[in-house]
């Protein structure tokens, strides 16, 4: 018995040293600077959100937060970029709704996402937009949807890549309304956004914060929001459920991730640092005032949404046949 015993006092003991030696590493967290990467090109709304929680964050921690852009593979490049990365809590990512579509679209991705990361925290939501030029003969949904049957394949969508909010609502568009309109997938939804203002694709699902600022100056027609209820943005743009669209809701979503394996300890200090970052009174309000729903959460809660987002979209691919380009 005694060996057994012996090799259960040195397991038990390893386990302590583990979770002190866990628990060290947290109090000290973070020594230096924290690396937060976007894997779109600056100028989005990905990257202004990043910003902003980046720079309270590194207020409230005391140690600079650095925004690493790593844009290109609809966000697959930055997030190969975070699964490689050591992981001690000083490489974490802003991830949005192409993580748990790149699966779907892209079989031969660098890293497993159901495997290969950690869940640090929910961040919230963003409604998208449905703009197009003043001058595109577009003042509808119906009259695109009118447009998009005459011609099948002949009115464009852009996107920020394939997975983001931009595709994701014009598949679904395409299914509801049972037209075919042609994707333009860009690396990022700033130089998509251009592209629209510029007069090279008609029209584009975009995140509300981006958007409304060009609909204001006149520069871009709004058509429909994306979400449930109409933005306090836009109060006189109705939903797409109101322009006849039923069930047709879509937001972009935004979560902070690390790599697999990470201290739990330090897991939590991130995510009570993202949480604390998002109740700054000033932060909110002027997010809010952006279009921004702020959330926040438990890391559990944060993994089990992006879980149910690759399951959501996994059955609505296969049900439309959506492709990623």
């Amino acid at each position: 018995m005694l060996p057994v015993f012996t090799a259960r006092l040195k397991a038990a003991l390893l386990a302590s040293l583990f979770l002190l030696s866990g628990a060290a590493q947290a109090q000290d967290f973070p020594k230096g600077p924290i690396r937060l990467i976007v894997p779109v090109p600056a100028g989005g709304g990905v990257d202004l959100l990043s910003r902003s929680i980046g720079q309270k964050m590194s207020t409230n921690m005391g140690v600079p937060i650095v925004i690493e852009n790593r844009a290109g593979a609809s966000a697959a490049i930055g997030t190969a970029e975070l699964a490689k990365s050591p992981p001690d809590g000083y490489t974490i990512m802003m991830a949005y709704s192409a993580h748990a579509t790149n699966p779907i679209f892209n079989p031969n991705l660098a890293y497993d996402t159901n495997k290969d990361f950690t869940a640090i925290a929910f961040v919230g939501y963003i409604p998208l937009i449905l703009v197009t030029q003043p001058d595109s003969g577009i003042d509808s949904v119906k009259t695109l949807i009118e447009k998009a049957r005459v011609k099948p394949g002949a009115i464009a969508f852009a996107s920020g890549g394939a997975g983001a909010g931009a595709h994701l609502s014009g598949e679904l568009l395409n299914y509801t309304a049972k037209i075919s309109m042609t994707h333009v997938p860009y690396k990022g939804n700033a130089p998509a956004l251009n592209d629209v203002l510029g007069g090279q694709v008609p029209i584009m699902f975009d995140t509300i914060t981006t958007a409304i600022p060009h609909v204001k100056s006149g520069k871009l027609r709004a058509l429909a929001v994306t979400s449930s209820k109409r933005s306090p943005l836009a109060p006189d743009v109705p939903t797409m459920i109101e322009a006849g669209q039923p069930d047709f809701e879509i937001s972009a979503w935004y979560v902070v991730l690390g790599p697999r394996g990470m201290p739990p300890e330090v897991v939590r200090r991130l995510n009570a640092e993202v949480n604390k970052a998002m109740q700054d009174p000033e932060l909110r309000e002027r997010l809010g005032s952006q279009g921004v729903d702020l959330v926040g959460g438990t890391p559990e809660e944060a993994d089990k949404f992006i879980r149910s987002e690759i399951e959501r979209w996994a059955r609505v691919a296969k049900a439309t046949g959506m492709k990623g380009n």
